[in-house]
Order: C-alpha cells, then sequence, then structure tokens
C-alpha cells in the first residue's frame, strides 16, 4: 500500500464494494522457503467479513493450510504510467496510478462437506453477471464428473481482519493537473482499463 495520505482516504466500504466486484486476487501467505502465492477467484461478503474460495489439491497453499493462518489477498484494478508532460507542469516526474485492495486476515480449510455449497455460491455470483444468459449450475455436469472434479479441490474460508485500499489518481496534485493527466490517460494512457482510470482520476471533487 502507497504510504501517502493522500491515497488512502477511499472510505473502507468503496474498498470492499471494489474487492467483491472484482472477485479474483493474488492469495499470498509465507511459506518456508519463499512466500507462497496463488491467483485465486473469490467471493466476498457485502460486510466484508469474510471470503470463500477454493483451492486445487496439488496447490502448495491447499498443502500447508490445515489450519488457520495469516494471508493476503491483494485485489488489483485499473492502472497506467503517468506522464509528466501530461500535466503542462515542467517540475513534475513520472509515475504510475493504480486502484488496489489488500485483505488482510486468516484462511482456514473447511470440511469437504461444505464445497458443494461454495462452488454453487461461486458460480452463481459469476453466472448472474452474464444475464441474460442462463446461469450455469453444477446440476449441468455429469454426476461423475462433478464428483471426479470435486474430489481434485478443497474448500477455504478466508476471515478479514484489516482492508487495506490505495487509490492512486492523483490526489496530491492541483485539478487542472490531474484533470488534464486524466484526459491524455484515457487518450494515450499504457497500463490496464485506462479509460476507468481516467474516469476515476476526472470524478475526484476539486479541492
Amino acid at each position: 500500500m502507497h504510504p501517502n495520505p493522500a491515497f488512502r482516504q477511499t472510505p473502507e466500504a468503496r474498498s470492499i464494494a471494489f474487492a467483491r466486484s472484482r472477485g479474483f486476487g493474488m492469495l499470498c501467505l509465507n511459506g518456508d522457503a519463499a512466500p507462497l502465492i496463488s491467483h485465486v477467484p473469490f467471493v466476498l461478503a457485502e460486510t466484508g467479513t469474510e471470503a470463500r474460495l477454493h483451492l486445487v489439491r496439488s496447490n502448495l497453499i491447499a498443502g500447508v493450510v490445515e489450519a488457520p493462518t495469516s494471508a493476503v489477498i491483494a485485489v488489483t484494478g485499473p492502472d497506467s504510467y503517468i506522464s509528466p508532460d501530461w500535466y503542462g507542469d515542467p517540475a513534475q516526474v513520472p509515475t504510475w496510478n493504480y486502484v488496489a485492495v489488500h485483505l488482510r486476515g486468516q484462511i482456514e480449510p473447511l470440511p469437504q462437506e461444505a464445497l458443494r455449497a461454495d462452488l454453487d455460491l461461486l458460480s452463481a455470483h459469476f453466472e448472474s453477471r452474464l444475464a441474460p444468459k442462463p446461469e450455469w449450475t453444477a446440476e449441468k455436469m455429469p454426476p461423475e464428473a462433478l464428483d471426479r472434479m470435486m474430489r481434485m479441490i478443497r474448500p477455504f474460508r478466508f476471515s478479514l481482519t484489516q482492508i487495506d485500499g490505495t487509490w492512486k489518481l492523483n490526489q496530491n496534485k492541483p485539478d487542472a493537473l490531474r484533470l488534464a493527466a486524466a484526459e491524455a490517460v484515457a487518450r494515450s494512457g499504457q497500463g490496464v482499463e485506462i479509460e476507468q482510470l481516467a474516469q476515476l482520476m476526472a470524478a475526484i471533487p476539486s479541492s
């Protein structure tokens, strides 16, 4: 998380909504030799108190987490390089604007009996966004294929203790400079979801 307080003022509820909407992040925890990292989809409760996810049994994290273990899920959003030329002020330097939310807490395994409900929760969460197509459900799978798949994965609960959000959108710049950079990002930025980033930059209330 960026240490500048200017980028840490976004209400926690907005960071929760952002992480819930993305539903995908990097699960990180300490390993014996090095950090363990896995890219995982998840469903975050609207309250921001817990998330549900599953891991294939061959995943290193699934093999080491047998009790509540400290972990982080890092969720990233739009980002782009910001050229100092875009400000129209020679006293500026290059930077990178971005949105990121870190979910801190503990991950723990759940009984295997909880897996089916969690799979249904996850698929319903994302399938509902694909309307008007009919939602996919596990009932569409042959029972033997579903059973085989479920034997290969383990369900986990991630209990949140802290939510950290960085919304680095040039809040520390004068309005004219920030808006000029936002316009340039939308036109020629390089990064991910640059149009959304430009909209977030432009939406900051004028100081």
